[in-house]
């Protein structure tokens, strides 16, 4: 059985829509660049309010990736 290492990042995703919209356009955009995206934490959900209103709904994710030292 392989030994693996996992890196562990933070990162915000926003949204118009939803929460869960925050947290996937998060997601998508890193798996991009990121390799071996395994786990997706979801720690804090919060939004932005303007004149009363909701505007921006904001999902913070710890993810974690294969680390590779090569």
């Amino acid at each position: 059985m392989e030994n693996s290492v996992y890196k562990v990042i933070e990162i915000i995703g926003s949204s118009s829509q939803s929460w869960e919209d925050a947290a996937t356009n998060a997601v998508s955009k890193a798996s991009k660049t990121l390799e071996d995206l395994r786990i997706a934490e979801v720690i804090t959900m919060d939004m932005k309010v303007e004149n009363g209103k909701v505007t921006t709904f904001r999902t913070k994710l710890r993810l974690s990736f294969k680390f590779r030292s090569d």
